[in-house]
């Protein structure tokens, strides 16, 4: 899905057209959550979602999240829709088997780090991780699916462009009215800068503010000529991340999130990058939506979350259930 331009601009015709669709769309939204029925897994669960369509940096957040816990001795699993994937689960997720086709690209970088279960069906998918010894999971997206009960949520936005001009899907941004989403979270995640004074809304909620930064070195990108192109949520969010590392843009190509790349056309991205006299290069998600033949031709940047204050993601992880060792204890084995 490419994601419209006005959704994050100020309210105009296009979006006042579309608004009674969005209507529409809220209201099934908040029919299907007062209808339905949590399951409890039997583990405690941290859902890790937004109130937006397209990217606010849930996937960083969530393994970031999954870090910690695991750094109090717990295993760890993540539990996934599997978005962009022909699976439907439950699956545990196989990086050496399954692709970006079969499972989708978050549950490939999700499985790179910890055991990660794909399933449509998010209930059978958190009893199939505690079957295999999860003793907590950490959810990526899920935040509006009510068919399992949360232990905590977090709603993570993208402080550049907060909620968009506030108005729900296809009229904006939003899956759900902003008021209705923050009853239901524990904290709010800012990453970057607060230019759209979400904070103001968290209404004494914790507020958790850090930055994506790259995780691996990136000092060779400085000065050098790049070819950057990406398939996420905002593709110039990315580019923006590689000009405040001093490179040389000398051409941005963006795609639609989730795009399923082509051999013949990343194929032309690698000719006309050579052309530029340039090195192609692109994020970690869209890195596994490669094919595997062409991959090793293209600058991988990977993020991370670099938190202002780790210790209030500790603040809020010592409210989940016993089940989650204090920071510090012993439980089981680290997945």
């Amino acid at each position: 899905m490419k994601t419209p331009a006005f959704w994050y601009h100020p309210p105009g015709l296009a979006s006042a057209a579309l608004a009674p669709l969005g209507a529409l769309y809220g209201l099934a939204g908040r029919w299907r959550m007062a209808a339905a029925e949590p399951h409890r897994a039997g583990t405690p669960v941290v859902c890790v979602g937004n109130l937006v369509a397209g990217g606010a940096g849930k996937t960083p957040v969530g393994l970031a999240v999954a870090a910690a816990l695991r750094a109090r001795g717990v295993a760890v699993h993540a539990l996934t829709r599997g978005h962009g994937g022909r699976e439907r689960g439950p699956v545990l997720v196989d990086p050496a088997r399954h692709g970006a086709d079969d499972v989708g690209d978050e549950a490939l970088l999700l499985a790179a780090d910890i055991p990660c279960w794909v399933a449509r069906d998010r209930a059978a998918g958190a009893d199939a991780a505690v079957a295999a010894g999860a003793e907590i999971l950490v959810m990526d997206d899920g935040f509006q699916n009510p068919g399992l009960f949360k232990d905590v949520s977090l709603v993570v936005v993208d402080g550049a462009v907060g909620f968009g001009n506030g108005r729900l899907i296809p009229a904006g941004p939003l899956r759900e009215r902003i008021a209705d989403g923050l009853a239901r979270a524990d904290a709010l995640v800012i990453l970057g800068d607060d230019r759209a004074g979400v904070a103001a809304l968290a209404q004494g909620r914790p507020v958790l503010r850090g930055r994506l930064e790259p995780s691996t070195d990136s000092a060779e990108l400085r000065g050098r000529r790049v070819l950057a192109f990406a398939g996420i949520g905002r593709p110039e969010k990315f580019f923006a991340t590689l000009e405040s590392l001093g490179a040389d843009l000398a051409a941005r190509v963006p795609f639609a999130d989730h795009h399923p790349y082509r051999p013949a056309e990343v194929a032309a991205l690698l000719e006309r990058a050579a052309a530029l006299d340039a090195l192609p290069v692109t994020t970690a998600k869209d890195a596994v939506r490669l094919p595997a033949a062409l991959r090793a031709h293209i600058r991988v940047l990977p993020v991370a979350v670099a938190w202002e204050d780790p210790s209030a993601l500790a603040r809020l992880l010592d409210r989940l259930p016993p089940t989650c060792p204090p920071e510090g204890g012993s439980h089981g084995e680290a997945a």
